[in-house]
């Protein structure tokens, strides 16, 4: 099967529609320059039925005279072979015709066409031919009158059979050329009107496949892309409408592009950061495994608990480290269902601090909470939320100098409840900010107990109840807030 494109099709339809215009022109114009000679004839002719009436007696009191109506009628088509001419009496019934043996067809004539032409209404009018079962033509008539009464009708063919056979033998080669020449011109014109159009109706087309093509999805950053065309109001130009969806699809792919690529970045770095995170403790907790297996006989028990105190604290961090690479991934991939609940956040923040009071006073810093009489509940999952305080309190001790200290403030609006933790510590490094909450930092930084992946667990979260957490602006430490509903 013939494949065509988009083009060729229109193409195609443009050629098609055009030829046929250009023969309904034609057949107009045909049907509108017979209809002028008809007319032209019949003005001609007008009174060639009335003269046939009056030169000589057709008819008398007894009824037609047979002889004389041959006669006359013979010499009249003789003289002028275009013509035929027939009597009729009062009913159109046809008395009286010079037509050869087999040539006649009818014996009634329609007289409504003839009273419409005695009328003299608009013309062309056609009657029926007597010679043609169904065959209509333009013709003269006259009343005919015996005695002063009228008896019948002088009804006159003007375009009779002879002439209608010699014109179609001569038209027929004329027509032949002359439809030769109008195609020849239609076709002409035909491939000039369709070379513009062509060009004009598929240039927004190539316009559009020439982006199509050189779209790279690879090099696709949204800011180099050109932004689509903003529509007309009400606009109905489908390839207008189809390049503004792609720009809008390009746009969309190049951002999202964009996000996979950073995402893409971001879990090269986690999964950096995470390797080196679990070497260190694991070298360290080997060591003094091999260093207990090698030595034990050489080792005083003061020394083997010593090192068996270090290992036992690296594979705790090794665990806690696991737990919470689960933790995160199970948050990440939907493994998760929010236990949706209403519940005091000051009774839960007591509770944190519970967890947190003897590391606070080993570190000689001070835990103080900030809550507004009569708060609202909140609608959230009491252990996750539990999580998140429990990491950015985690985060804020380990952060903040002996001295320092460590402030939960809560406060509400009509629609939410906000939580802020601050600490006295050194804060966040600027180079941090823009990346704190979507990967850790390595542990060969200055700072190996960033609390990296406890922020990405407290961030997705606070996403998994429809908020955002953000580190705000502070002349020191750190201020981590976000919100729950009420």
């Amino acid at each position: 099967m013939i494949r065509l494109t988009l083009s060729q099709r229109l193409t195609a339809v443009f050629f098609a529609l055009l030829l046929a215009c250009g023969a309904a022109l034609m057949w107009i114009q045909m049907r509108s320059t017979a209809m002028h000679e008809q007319e032209t004839v019949q003005r001609l002719s007008r009174g060639l039925a009335e003269h046939i009436a009056r030169s000589g007696e057709l008819m008398d009191a007894r009824g037609m005279r047979g002889g004389d109506v041959r006669a006359l009628f013979g010499k009249l088509m003789a003289v002028n072979p275009s013509v035929e001419v027939y009597l009729l009496d009062e009913q159109g019934r046809i008395l009286g015709h010079d037509a050869p043996e087999g040539h006649l067809k009818r014996d009634r004539v329609d007289l409504e066409p003839v009273q419409a032409l005695l009328r003299d209404e608009p013309l062309p009018i056609l009657g029926d031919d007597p010679r043609s079962a169904t065959g209509r033509k333009v013709f003269n008539a006259a009343p005919l009158w015996v005695q002063g009464r009228q008896v019948g009708y002088i009804y006159v063919v003007l375009v009779g059979e002879q002439r209608e056979a010699l014109a179609a033998n001569v038209a027929g080669n004329a027509a032949l050329r002359t439809t030769l020449w109008s195609l020849a011109i239609v076709v002409g014109l035909g491939l000039l009107a369709g070379a513009f159009a062509f060009g004009w109706v598929t240039r927004p087309l190539r316009r559009l496949t020439a982006r199509i093509q050189a779209f790279d999805v690879d090099t696709a950053a949204p800011a180099a892309l050109p932004l689509p065309a903003e529509l007309r109001p009400g606009e109905r130009d489908e390839l207008a409408i189809l390049e503004h969806s792609f720009g809008h699809m390009s746009q969309r792919l190049g951002e999202q592009w964009q996000q996979l690529r950073e995402q893409d970045l971001q879990r090269r770095e986690l999964v950096a950061n995470i390797s080196h995170d679990l070497r260190t403790p694991l070298s360290s907790l080997h060591g003094y495994l091999e260093t207990l297996s090698l030595k034990d006989a050489t080792l005083s028990a003061e020394e083997r608990q010593r090192y068996l105190g270090i290992a036992l604290a690296q594979s705790q961090k090794v665990g806690r480290l696991a737990q919470a690479l689960f933790e995160l991934a199970r948050l990440e991939h939907g493994g998760v269902v929010l236990d949706v609940q209403a519940f005091s956040l000051p009774d839960l923040l007591q509770d944190v601090f519970q967890k947190f009071e003897l590391a606070a006073e080993a570190r000689r810093q001070t835990l103080s909470a900030e809550i507004p009489p009569r708060l609202p509940a909140v609608r959230a999952d009491l252990g996750l939320i539990e999580r998140v305080l429990t990491n950015l309190l985690d985060n804020a001790i380990r952060h903040t100098p002996e001295g320092g200290r460590i402030t939960v403030s809560l406060r509400a609006d009509e629609a939410k409840v906000w939580v802020r933790v601050a600490d006295t510590g050194a804060g966040i490094a600027p180079e941090r900010r823009a990346q704190l909450f979507h990967t850790p930092p390595a542990l060969g930084s200055q700072r190996p107990d960033s609390g990296g992946l406890g922020l990405l667990i407290v961030h997705r979260i606070v996403q998994l109840h429809g908020g955002q957490i953000r580190l705000l602006e502070s002349e020191a430490g750190a201020v981590f807030e976000f919100a729950l509903p009420v």
